[in-house]
């Protein structure tokens, strides 16, 4: 599976490397990008930024470079990606974001590069930085996404 995780520039992507084992991470920002390529990851620019079309840029980025999941990381494209889960979905790419509907409940925009991160998918705690996975058994098939720790205290 071939995944693109925005914010590339970032280092909270890095942690999130581990969490796809076996899975190729195509990490993606906007503007100038260090030019790494490896086995199992590479960076990628995305562009020019341009959040009047970030869906549309992000969707054609992934139909080109032939993306099965993406998972925003920039605030500014978390709303416009959510609403955008069908069309994405219609092209076979899985958006790893709360239901457009259930994303205030979730997001947090001042979240710090040193925050304990969790990855949800469908639900299930698949990676974490801290030593124990949060139990999200209320938020069956819900939760889809990077989530810090925070949110479940």
């Amino acid at each position: 599976m071939k995944i693109l995780i925005t914010g590339g520039n970032n280092a909270k992507t890095m942690k999130l490397l581990k969490a796809f084992p076996g899975h190729f991470i195509l990490l993606g920002d906007y503007g100038d990008v260090p030019a790494i390529f490896t086995e199992s990851y590479a960076f990628s620019s995305l562009g020019k930024l341009n959040k009047d079309s970030i869906a549309h840029i992000l969707l054609n980025f992934c139909i080109t470079e032939s993306i099965d999941s993406i998972i925003p990381l920039h605030h500014f494209e978390v709303e416009p990606i959510a609403k955008s889960a069908v069309l994405f979905g219609e092209y076979g790419i899985d958006v790893l974001l709360p239901h457009f509907d259930q994303l205030n409940k979730y997001i947090d925009n001042e979240q710090t590069a040193a925050a304990d991160l969790n990855v949800f998918v469908n639900g299930k705690c698949i990676f974490s930085t801290t030593e124990k996975k949060p139990e999200a058994k209320e938020f069956e098939n819900e939760l889809n996404g990077v989530f810090v720790t925070d949110s479940f205290n």
